[in-house]
């Protein structure tokens, strides 16, 4: 099989999976202690979410504090739920492609203002910014088009209103550089780390109010036991994101330029240029993509967002740039990166052209 749904999750990096195998303990081990437990074993675990902690912290800009959730939904929810504006009562704004986790729960809290975007996907700054906001949330890299957001133009206006800013960094972790917001979202499960783990970082002098009842074991804020095991694997995952970023990227660029000649006869959404070029969310009109990926079976790619496979419904990302229904429903959205090999992006290429020919 090819896999080539890298916005959806990534493959655990080996140095993660052997991280995580010394804290996953058992009977006869000193290694599945609690963290939370004042005794030997239980300190031993936490100087491992500690250490993980540091490595994690890497993906971040300087200074700043990593908080541990169970994965970026959690985070994004703590920061818009907990953000103090907000339960003042201030209006959030958000970009019109973002991802449910922001949108829902903005859309759930009520007094919220949309941020139009282009026929690229980036969010139109010719249109007149909201006005007495307390929150804006917007990500860094769109997870089903990868373009890359105007990140520090949007900060300056949300800035003018006395906002604080939220980047979901979920797709740009580890990729690039993260965007000095005032709290950013990131996964594990999306930079070659295990599942079930994520983290939000506040920036230095950054508060939130507690959600959730608890012991809150994360600096008061965020309750619950923490794996040590996950923590280890995302805090190796990290490290070596942080080490190889430059590799992969030149990396993921040869991918680019290669399935780009192969996927020619295709329409690309959204920008070529403001773009991670790990995502390729190409159309064909009159594709049947149902149909592609029955043909395509041995090829792993998405029809649209993970997120929304299966609904139904229409994409909201394609949508918002102006797609029509039909153009939408024939798109496909190609990820690849890391462990993506040049001659996989050349069967996957030749496989879903002759299927996408085979419907003419």
């Amino acid at each position: 099989m090819i896999y080539l749904d890298y916005q959806a999750t990534t493959p655990l990096a080996p140095e993660a999976r052997e991280a995580m195998l010394r804290w996953l303990g058992g009977p006869g081990s000193d290694t599945f202690g609690n963290p939370h437990s004042p005794h030997r074993m239980g300190r031993m675990a936490a100087a491992a979410v500690e250490a993980a902690r540091e490595k994690v912290a890497a993906l971040f800009p300087a200074g700043g504090r990593v908080i541990f959730t169970s994965g970026a939904t959690e985070a994004l929810n703590l920061a818009i739920r907990g953000c103090h504006a907000v339960r003042a009562g201030e209006r959030i704004a958000f970009s019109a492609i973002e991802h449910a986790a922001v949108m829902e729960t903005c859309k759930d809290i009520g007094n919220w203002a949309e941020l139009p975007v282009t026929s690229e996907g980036l969010v139109d700054l010719s249109q007149e910014f909201p006005a007495r906001i307390g929150l804006m949330a917007v990500m860094q890299v769109n997870n089903e088009i990868g373009t890359i957001q105007p990140l520090e133009d949007l900060a300056r206006k949300a800035k003018a209103e006395g906002a604080k800013v939220l980047v979901d960094g979920v797709q740009a972790a580890g990729r690039m550089a993260l965007f000095e917001a005032d709290m950013i979202a990131v996964s594990a499960h999306k930079l070659h780390g295990p599942k079930g783990i994520g983290a939000l970082w506040l920036r230095e002098g950054v508060g939130l109010v507690s959600t959730s009842g608890g012991g809150g074991q994360e600096a008061g804020i965020r309750s619950g036991t923490l794996s040590p095991a996950l923590c280890a694997g995302f805090g190796a995952a990290a490290q070596l994101a942080v080490e190889r970023m430059e590799e992969d990227a030149a990396h993921v660029e040869a991918l680019w330029r290669r399935a780009r000649e192969l996927f020619a006869g295709w329409t690309l959404n959204g920008s070529a240029e403001a773009r991670w070029h790990g995502n390729l969310n190409l159309r064909r009109d009159g594709l049947d993509v149902a149909r592609l990926m029955s043909d395509c079976r041995d090829v792993m790619f998405s029809a649209g967002s993970a997120c929304a496979s299966g609904s139904g419904r229409t994409s909201h990302v394609l949508s918002a740039i102006g797609l029509s229904q039909a153009e939408a429903k024939s798109s496909i959205r190609l990820g690849f990166g890391r462990y993506t090999t040049l001659d996989e992006i050349e069967q996957a290429a030749a496989s879903i052209n002759a299927a996408a020919e085979a419907q003419q």
